[in-house]
This record gives structure tokens, C-alpha cells and sequence, in this order.
């Protein structure tokens, strides 16, 4: 096991997950609230042997797939009945960014509205938000070192809440704990980590070390995801994958772009519970072919294609090819997705965070032939 410190403490390496109990008392938690999901208690996950200091913890499993207002308050409201002091969260990229609004609220007072960042909310979110002690177990979200957490609000806005005070305390990154996962959950939370990679490299905030983590972040999850796809048990693989992943979160600062942006507003489509990193996948392909017009962005995108030795093909094909061999799906009408939502999605995205640092300005025509692209 390593211990790095960037942005935080993050415990990397097979056999990671031991250092959960004193990670609790380097930080003084001595309730937590265990947040999760039912699927990763009926893996075994929640009861690894690890985990015995979670034994009597009160634990919220009802997380949606994308993380909604009414269940923060839901958990939130486990949270104070037993008188918690910090959360850990065991499991993908939802019960983390849930975990993140428990603990904003925990100690904020008011709506959550009120602290999203495209609505000013940034610079209101304080160091006292509670601790918080972030164990993936997908190589996907990087959200265990992400300063952000994505949560549908009632009314259906999918928005932003932002803060270096979000970034988990500690990240546990233990990729035995990813071997279990299914094929399909494998390739779309690689392919989830790999569009953070590409997209924070593609964004033109100046930032060459994020620039560079999200180079190298990129080129391990493009050479280990088929391996891991086509091999769950491959350990070499997963570790590779779970790095990639990590480095993804880390150049989240730099900030991404429009396949986020689309990605999170039809994310706001509560009926149709759609996965992100799903939509990424097939939303990064014709997103780069707009952004290879913008001269920069194109040789950032030819550098790319050299690090995954790609030669002449265009990246954007050969993510097109990629996806296929994954079984991902190509087209969002296989998803549910139709046309009448084409308008409101256009302008989500275009109040998203993420749309203000893609590398080429887009309006909504731009946005709509992508969406039209993919159909």
C-alpha cells in the first residue's frame, strides 16, 4: 500500500481497505453513517473483514443512480437521528457524491440549492462540512478525490456543488474490491474515468500538471480496460484501471466540458435513470469531432492518439471501435432518450458548469447535432 497526498490522503493498493479504522481516528469519527447501496451489500462488499469497525453503524442503502435532493434529506435525516459525526461511503460514484451532500448539509444550514456552484453557491461552503471517508469500488467517477459532488435537485435541475471543503478527508483505493464487477459496469465506469481524462486535458484553463496526470491517467485506463473487460480477475488490470480512474478525479480542478455537460443533463431525466458513464461513452466520440475543429483542442487530441499509439485513426473513431468491443450502446434512442427532450437538454447543458471550459464554444444548435448525432 502507498499513502500519496494530493488535494488529500489517499491509501492506494491491494489490501488498502485495512486502513479504514485508523483512518476514522486520524479524523475523529467515532459514528459514522455508512453510506452505500443495496447492490454492493448483496455482493458482500459491507461485509468484508476489513470492515468491522462498521459493524453497529447505521447505514443508508436506498442511493439512486443519480443521487437526488430528496434522498440527501433522507439520509441526512438518519444522519442526525443517531447522532453521526462523519460518513463513510462504500461503493461508485452515487452513494459518494450522496455522501457529499449529507455532509454539506450536516453542518450548512438552509436548502442545497442555495450552495450549487453555477448558482454562486461556491464561496458559501465552509471547512466545517463533516468528514468524510470515500472507498470506490468502481475504477470510474473518481469521485473519491473530487472536489464535486452532481445531485438532481426536485425539480429536476441536475446541478454542480463545488468545493475543495467536498473532497473526501481520506480515499481508500483498493482494487481488490473492484474484481467482482460485472463486464458491463466495468467498461462504462472505465469509460466514464477515461471521458474526466480526456475532457480536464482538453479544457483550456492553464494547468500543465493536471494536463499532465490527465495524459497519464488516460493512457493506463485506454491499455487496461480491455484487459479488465475481457478478464475481471486480471488484479494488474484492475490496479491500472483504479489509477486511472484516481488520476481523473485529480485534474478535475481543470474542469471538463461537453460531453459532461450533456451528460449531466440528461442525467436530470429522473424517469429514465440513465448511467453516466453510459452517456459519456457515446457522447464522447461526436463531442471530439466538434472540438477537433478548434486548433488547440486538435493538438491536444493528436497527442492523445500518439499515447494510445493509435497512429493516423482518429481518436474519435477509435472510440467509436472501442465502445463495440465493450457491448456499450451506440445510440441514445436505445437508452429511451427521444427527441421532445432534445430542447430542455440543450439548455441544461448550456447552464451547466462543465460547458464553460469545453475547448470550443458551443450554442444550442451545436449541442442539439450532437444529441442528433447519437440518436
Amino acid at each position: 500500500m502507498d499513502l500519496i497526498n494530493y488535494l488529500t490522503s489517499i491509501s492506494f493498493g491491494i489490501g488498502a481497505i485495512s486502513s479504514l479504522d485508523p483512518s476514522m481516528n486520524d479524523l475523529r469519527i467515532t459514528k459514522p453513517l455508512v453510506i452505500s447501496d443495496h447492490g454492493i451489500k448483496a455482493a458482500g462488499l459491507l461485509d468484508h473483514p476489513q470492515l468491522t469497525g462498521l459493524a453497529s453503524a447505521p447505514t443508508f442503502l436506498d442511493v439512486p443512480t443519480n443521487p437526488t435532493e430528496s434522498a440527501v434529506k433522507e439520509a441526512l435525516a438518519v444522519y442526525r437521528a443517531n447522532q453521526c459525526d462523519g460518513l463513510v461511503a462504500i461503493g461508485g460514484g452515487s452513494p459518494m457524491d450522496l455522501a457529499k451532500g449529507i455532509a454539506l448539509l450536516a453542518t450548512h444550514g438552509g436548502e442545497l440549492e442555495q450552495y450549487a456552484a453555477i448558482l454562486g453557491g461556491i464561496p458559501k461552503i465552509t471547512s466545517a462540512v463533516a468528514p468524510l471517508i470515500a472507498v470506490p469500488t468502481t475504477a470510474g467517477t473518481g469521485s473519491e478525490v473530487g472536489r464535486a459532488a452532481l445531485i438532481t435537485l426536485d425539480d429536476g435541475r441536475k446541478l454542480g456543488f463545488i468545493s475543495g471543503y467536498l473532497i473526501p478527508r481520506r480515499a481508500i483505493c483498493d482494487p481488490e474490491l473492484t474484481l467482482g464487477l460485472a463486464p458491463f459496469l466495468t467498461a462504462a465506469t472505465g469509460l466514464d474515468a477515461l471521458s474526466h481524462c480526456i475532457e480536464t486535458y482538453l479544457s483550456p484553463r492553464y494547468n500543465p500538471p493536471a494536463e499532465a496526470i490527465a495524459v497519464d491517467g488516460f493512457a493506463r485506463i485506454w491499455n487496461a480496460l480491455p484487459k479488465a473487460f475481457a478478464d475481471g480477475s486480471d488484479i494488474e488490470a484492475r490496479k491500472e484501471l483504479m489509477m486511472g480512474a484516481l488520476q481523473g478525479g485529480l485534474t478535475f480542478q481543470k474542469g471538463l466540458g461537453a460531453v459532461h455537460a450533456l451528460s449531466h443533463a440528461l442525467g436530470g431525466l429522473k424517469e429514465l435513470k440513465l448511467h453516466h458513464g453510459t452517456l459519456n461513452a457515446i457522447l464522447m466520440p461526436p463531442v471530439l469531432r466538434v472540438n477537433a475543429e478548434d486548433p488547440a483542442a486538435a493538438k491536444k487530441i493528436t497527442r492523445l492518439q500518439e499515447v494510445a499509439g493509435l497512429g493516423a485513426t482518429p481518436l474519435a473513431g477509435a472510440l467509436d471501435a472501442l465502445n463495440a468491443k465493450l457491448g456499450v450502446p451506440t445510440k441514445l434512442s436505445t437508452l429511451g432518450v427521444t427527441r421532445d427532450v432534445f430542447k430542455w437538454t440543450c439548455e441544461r447543458a448550456l447552464a451547466d458548469h462543465s460547458h464553460q471550459t469545453n475547448p470550443k464554444p458551443l450554442s444550442h444548435d451545436d449541442y442539439a447535432a450532437i444529441l442528433e448525432s447519437v440518436m
